[in-house]
């Protein structure tokens, strides 16, 4: 006999609430149905009591119930609401889904638990870096570690990225976004999106390992930890990730009719209990006007496919703290025509890289968990989703990919050559853009999905990151961290402030200008491939830089704009240096012969910058 004193509770806060030693029980029941709460001594799959919600514990659709001088921490919990056994929206913490991939059976195997354990933060808190110095890895949780080649104590878990962090930090990350890490039912989904929406049924015997759908959204995931603890495990990753220096961003995605009150709800808590920096947000119906307004989230970033500014800001209105950030497929599509030679792409690209917007940042990428990864953008002309048994008919026809005259991996050594280094291109053109460089994980390495281009059920080799060893895979790794200090050092590069594109404090030349085969002049014709961007050192407090660009099957001149008296140009950076650096150090950096025209070779990217001439 269930020998607690129950009462009405209070329904300002849903979820489970303590006051003392009393315990709080508040949920939604849409249109005022029948409701009772099932309690579970812990870690028994039957319940001790099934206590109802009476009348006078009916708040509208809230429905409130106290009980006194409760000890929650021996119990687990439930709804029953119209008959059907249902976890708590609000739950912190979820029982019976500890192993991964395994169905839970029978109704009750799967359990609410409430979270009140204090955790030793160490004076951490959320860093708030500026985006404008930002570098994003982005990864699944569980595909980033899981495969052996990753050498880890503790595959596909927070401890196994844990371990990891060493590796992104010398590689120059400053942000990790992880893909959802909140409880959602991968072996018994009926929900998960094609694309990023709307959802879409998993065929029977597959995993939703992407984890879009119906979720708990509250609780971290179980099997994504190693200690059996998942809550103190994330939370000892985002202390570990504030004390390297790299921010944590985690994606959420709300399928459709989502309450726009828990979407708040719900990130609200994630930044307070977990000190996470920032969301990714996938939903139709995300509060986006509200979440910008919301003053608990004035410090934390906030990522989403497209921002309302007009009705976030007035129109001359700039932020101190540039905290939202559009996150889309904008710049992936553009740099990818560019990059394979399409027409008509140069002035589209050359608008992207320069994109910087007061109000919001712009996320970029090339590549993301959605589509081919890097590796297979340069590899494979058209999908291959075979193995995710729809016969290829899922996943989009419309990769802005080549394979460049084989299909899939090749033996041949010059078109190995090709790739390697159209990867090494792409890498730069992300890299030296103005907007948050986005790495998709194990594009460094050269992982590959086989002509994967929707991997949204593939929970082996075909999703989980390929830690390889190879030299060619280890020189990729080496350019990227190159790339990537590279952008860190020179002020040209993910400033604060857009460019104007004109000499407005007449110090002799733009802050940014186009050039073609005439010097200040940029030739955007439809069938041109090829352009320079200089970034003016007077403007940047930096050196000049000049950056080259030839994206044809054939050698193109650009012209070199005249220096200021006493300087040459030198090279820095070739792209199409093959068994080495394509970074030169400053004692190797080479003076052009011809300080009047460049060629630049076919599929090439140079960096010169203008500095006074050497002599013997």
């Amino acid at each position: 006999m269930f020998g607690y004193q129950v009462e009405a509770g209070s329904p300002e806060r849903l979820g489970v609430t303590r006051e003392g030693k009393d315990i709080n029980f508040a949920v939604t029941v849409r249109d005022g149905g029948a409701c009772s709460l099932l309690l579970y001594p812990r870690g028994e799959n039957e319940p001790e009591a099934e206590l109802e919600f009476t009348k006078d514990m009916q708040y509208g659709d809230l429905y409130a119930m106290k009980i006194r001088r409760f000890p929650i921490d021996q119990y687990e919990y439930n709804y029953r609401i119209d008959g059907t056994v249902v976890q708590d929206p609000y739950a912190r913490s979820i029982a019976g889904r500890e192993v991964w991939g395994k169905c839970p059976e029978g109704i009750h195997q799967v359990r609410c638990r409430a979270e009140f354990a204090s955790f030793p933060w160490q004076g951490d808190h959320p860093l708030e870096l500026p985006y404008e110095d930002c570098v994003l890895y982005m990864t699944h949780p569980r595909g980033f570690t899981m495969d052996p080649s990753s050498r880890v104590r503790h595959p596909g878990t927070f401890a196994g990225i844990r371990e990891k962090i060493p590796y992104l930090r010398g590689l120059g990350i400053t942000q990790l976004e992880l893909m959802p890490v909140y409880e959602f039912a991968e072996a018994e989904a009926e929900e998960a999106p094609k694309k990023h929406m709307p959802v879409k049924k998993i065929s029977a015997g597959r995993l939703n390992y992407w984890g879009y759908g119906r979720a708990c959204f509250f609780a971290p995931k179980a099997s994504y930890s190693a200690s059996g603890n998942p809550v103190r495990e994330l939370k000892e990753l985002v202390r570990e990730l504030h004390k390297n220096g790299i921010e944590l961003i985690l994606e959420f995605y709300f399928p459709h009719m989502t309450s726009p009150a828990l979407i708040r709800d719900c990130i609200r808590y994630w930044v307070t209990e977990y000190h996470i920096d920032g969301v990714h947000v996938n939903a139709q119906d995300t509060p986006l006007t509200d979440l910008a307004w919301e003053p608990r989230l004035s410090r934390t970033k906030i990522m989403s496919e497209y921002f309302p500014l007009e009705k976030i800001y007035e129109p001359d209105y700039s932020p101190k703290f540039r905290r939202l950030a559009e996150y889309n497929d904008d710049f992936m599509i553009k740099a990818r025509c560019f990059l394979k030679g399409d027409e008509d792409t140069l002035w589209q690209i050359s608008e992207s890289m320069r994109r910087n917007p007061v109000q919001q940042a712009v996320i970029n990428y090339i590549t993301c968990h959605n589509g081919f990864t890097l590796t297979d953008t340069v590899s494979y002309d058209v999908k291959h989703n075979e193995d995710n048994g729809e016969d290829n008919r899922d996943g989009t026809d419309c990769n802005h990919s080549c394979n460049y005259g084989e299909e899939g991996p090749t033996s041949k050594k010059a078109l190995q050559a090709l790739r390697r280094r159209q990867m090494r291109n792409a890498f730069l053109l992300l890299l030296l853009s103005q907007g948050v460089p986005a790495i998709y994980g194990g594009d460094e390495m050269g992982n590959s999905q086989k002509g994967n281009n929707n991997a949204y059920c593939q929970d082996n080799d075909i999703s989980w990151i390929q830690w390889s060893r190879k030299k060619y895979d280890r020189q990729m790794q080496e350019f990227v961290r190159e790339a990537i200090s590279f952008r860190g050092r020179h002020a040209a590069f993910g400033r604060r402030k857009p460019y104007r594109m004109s000499d407005y404090l007449s110090k002799g030349m733009p802050d940014l200008s186009y050039h073609g085969t005439r010097a200040w002049y940029g030739e955007f014709e439809s069938y041109n491939r090829q352009m320079g961007i200089l970034y003016a050192g007077e403007y940047t407090g930096d050196r000049t830089l000049y950056v080259l660009y030839n994206m044809h099957m054939i050698e193109h001149e650009i012209a070199l704009p005249t220096l200021p008296s006493g300087q040459s140009w030198y090279l820095l950076a070739d792209t199409g240096r093959e068994g080495a650096s394509a970074f030169l150090e400053e004692e190797e950096k080479v003076l052009l012969e011809d300080q009047k025209m460049a060629a630049v070779p076919p599929r090439t990217i140079w960096i010169l910058t203008g500095e006074t001439h050497e002599t013997d």
